[in-house]
């Protein structure tokens, strides 16, 4: 509390103000002397002006000239030793001598890309971050102190309640018990060597398949690659950078025939969609020519065909009565020919023989022929070594257009696998510099591409929008009454 006011009897009024500039609110208010206007008017201001305004400025002045010693130089000038701030001017030869070469100044780009502050970057506080840091840190102080006392944590104890009740492993030590060992080294579990399993090795198979699970074989079919073809393939010495010109003519001469070849194919197809014009339009008379081809000739056939079949009706029945006399004999020499036909048993004799006699000679014709056979052994040799001539050739014929598909992409879906574009760069298209070169292509399309080619994933093409239903427009009150 400021104390009361003194002089007069305004100081002697009981009023106590929080300041010395208090004024007592039943004092009446004093008229300013010299009749100085108020700060925020224009003819206030040269009145005003005082050594604050001044102070403001060079205060000003001063934060700037710090902020961009600061942002230079990393700290204030004044701070900084003399070495780095004055340097010794040395003669010309010294300075001769001490020039440094061409080749070991920095290079310009290198220069370009120094930081022009000095100030150092923030520093990335997530990324020293640790989760649950405090927790872990204050619990790793409590068990520090804890040892101290000779009291260790659970599982520490567990451990060495093992390690005491393990054995020492010595060079005689079996590899089973290498198990139970906390500090031994790391195995393959489905190695052949695997210590666990070296306790089974010798027993029967029926014993392990009851007492052991035993592992899936793995299938042939998955050991091999679905293609030969490497991941990442080179490409043509004409798509580098700098290309010779005959590497690049030939890449060119590449993509002319794939684009010739498309052509062809666009063209054959609009040869087959074209619609006819007025001169190939058909005509009256070529319809009707078209309708009629052919009808005359039938007719002409036709008729010569009656004429053949009323000739031939004719003739039969002249064959009819000739066959029919030939086949009726007379009715006295039917029982001669009963009789003829029943043999005596002298001939019954001679036909038995006969039949011996004619196996005989196929038994002998047979034996004589199998021995003329042994003086064709030479030329059966020659034909049977041009038989597993020709089969050979034939394997390896197989065998070679089998190893010229295994490296095309097959048919796993319902697309087929059609080659990219080739990127490449006509004659006036080549950058002069690495600076100017320009990026052809895309990665992620040449990986995807590269996928489908070594049968990795089946050919794919990009899913096409389709609207299940059918759009419905609807015109709003609001939008009727304004175009009404």
């Amino acid at each position: 509390m400021a104390a009361p006011a003194s002089g007069g009897p305004e100081g002697s009024s009981s009023f106590l103000g929080f300041g010395p500039n208090s004024r007592d609110p039943g004092r009446p208010k004093s008229r300013r002397v010299g009749g100085q206007g108020a700060r925020n008017r224009k003819k206030g201001w040269k009145r005003w002006r005082g050594p604050e305004a001044q102070l403001g400025r060079d205060l000003g002045d001063w934060l700037e000239e710090a902020s961009s010693e600061l942002r230079q130089l990393g700290e204030p000038v004044s701070e900084k030793p003399n070495e780095s701030l004055f340097f010794v001017d040395v003669s010309s030869e010294e300075k001769g001598q001490k020039q440094k070469r061409a080749k070991d100044k920095p290079l310009r780009i290198d220069l370009i890309l120094q930081p022009d502050s000095k100030v150092p970057p923030p520093k990335n506080v997530l990324a020293h971050q640790v989760p649950n840091g405090k927790k872990l840190k204050r619990k790793q102080q409590l068990w520090q102190k804890l040892g101290e006392r000779g009291l260790l944590p659970r599982k520490e104890r567990l451990l060495q309640e093992r390690l005491k009740r393990t054995p020492a492993v010595n060079a005689s030590t079996t590899e089973t018990d290498a198990g139970m060992n906390p500090s031994r080294g790391f195995y393959d579990i489905w190695s052949d060597s695997n210590p666990l399993d070296q306790a089974l090795v010798g027993k029967d198979t029926w014993f392990l398949e009851q007492t052991k699970k035993q592992p899936v074989k793995r299938p042939e079919r998955l050991k091999k690659t679905p293609s030969q073809l490497p991941a990442v393939e080179v490409i043509s010495p004409g798509g580098s950078y700098n290309p010779s010109f005959q590497s690049h003519q030939s890449l060119l001469l590449q993509a002319h025939e794939i684009e010739l070849k498309r052509q062809k194919m666009e063209e054959k197809l609009d040869r087959q969609l074209k619609f006819p014009t007025v001169d190939e339009a058909p005509t009256q008379e070529t319809v009707f020519q078209e309708q009629c081809e052919g009808l005359l000739e039938e007719e002409e056939e036709a008729d010569g065909d009656q004429q053949q079949q009323q000739q031939e009706s004719l003739s039969k029945p002249q064959e009819r009565e000739e066959q029919a006399g030939a086949a009726s004999p007379p009715h006295g020499s039917q029982a001669a020919a009963a009789t003829a036909e029943k043999k005596t048993e002298r001939q019954r004799k001679k036909e038995k023989e006969a039949k011996r006699l004619r196996a005989r000679e196929r038994s002998e014709k047979a034996a004589r022929l199998r021995r003329q056979e042994l003086f064709q052994l030479r030329s059966l040799r020659l034909q049977v070594k041009q038989r597993e001539a020709e089969l050979q050739r034939r394997k390896e014929a197989r065998e070679a257009k089998r190893l010229a598909e295994a490296d095309k992409p097959k048919r796993l879906g319902r697309l087929k696998y059609e080659d990219p574009d080739l990127d490449v760069q006509l004659s006036s298209e080549l950058a002069e510099s690495l600076r100017t070169l320009k990026p052809e292509g895309s990665i992620l399309r040449d990986r995807f591409k590269s996928l489908q080619k070594r049968n990795l994933i089946e050919p794919r093409e990009r899913a096409k929008f389709k609207r299940k239903y059918r759009l419905k427009y609807v015109e709003k009150r609001a939008f009727r009454e304004i175009t009404l």
